[in-house]
C-alpha cells in the first residue's frame, strides 16, 4: 500500500507530515515519513529528530532505526550505526539491511572478522543485496582471501552490470594477482 498524499513537492509532503504528526503524536509512521522527507531535502538534525520519535513511538519500525544508523555513519559515528542496526536486526533479524549495515560499520572499524559474518548473514537473507555483495569481497580481500573476494567480486557484477564499486573491487584483485591488463578492462568499466 502506497502513502497517499496530495503533495506536488517535498516541501509540500513536508506540511502534510507536520499535520499528521500535529493530529497525532504518537504516530511512529508520520514522523518516519517525515524524517524521510526532511532527508530528501538535507536537513539532517530535523530527520535524526523525527526518526528518533517514530522508533520512541513504534519501536519495531526498523526502517526508523536504519536511518538513524545511517545519519550517524554520516557524521563519523560508527558506534552508533551499530547500536542502531544492531537494534533493527533485533527487531526484525530476517531484514537484510541492517546486516549489511552493520557489516559495512565493522569493516569501517577494521574488524573484518565480525564484518564478513554480518556480510554473510545479509547476502543469505537478500541473494540480490548488490552492496553487501560488493562489501563482502572487498572484506575478503581485505582480510587476504583473494578467491572469495574475486567470487563476490564476479557476483555482483554479475547481477549488476553497471555497478561500480564492484568493478573497483575486481581490480584491486586482478592487480594482487598479477592480472595488470583484467584490471585495466575492470577500472575502465567502474
Amino acid at each position: 500500500m502506497g502513502l497517499l498524499t496530495n503533495a506536488k513537492n517535498v516541501d509540500e509532503f513536508i506540511e502534510e507530515q507536520k499535520a499528521a504528526v500535529a493530529a497525532n503524536p504518537e504516530c511512529g509512521n508520520s514522523h518516519y515519513n517525515l524524517g524521510s522527507a526532511y532527508v530528501a531535502k538535507g536537513r539532517m538534525i530535523e530527520a535524526e529528530a523525527e526518526f528518533a520519535k517514530a522508533v520512541e513511538n513504534s519501536p519495531t519500525l526498523v526502517e526508523a532505526y536504519v536511518q538513524l544508523g545511517g545519519i550517524a555513519m554520516s557524521r563519523g559515528d560508527i558506534d552508533a550505526c551499530l547500536v542502531y542496526n544492531r537494534q533493527a536486526a533485533k527487531v526484525r533479524p530476517k531484514f537484510a539491511v541492517p546486516h549489511g549495515n552493520i557489516g559495512f560499520a565493522y569493516l569501517q572499524k577494521g574488524d573484518v572478522d565480525n564484518a564478513i559474518k554480518a556480510l554473510e548473514k545479509a547476502v543469505k537473507l537478500d541473494k540480490n543485496f548488490i552492496q553487501a555483495i560488493a562489501t563482502l569481497g572487498n572484506a575478503y580481500f581485505m582480510k587476504g582471501d583473494v578467491d572469495k573476494a574475486l567470487k563476490y567480486g564476479q557476483m555482483a557484477v554479475d547481477k549488476e552490470p553497471g555497478f561500480g564499486p564492484a568493478y573497483n573491487n575486481l581490480a584491486l584483485i586482478c592487480l594482487e594477482k598479477g592480472e595488470y591488463d583484467k584490471a585495466m578492462e575492470h577500472v575502465k568499466r567502474a
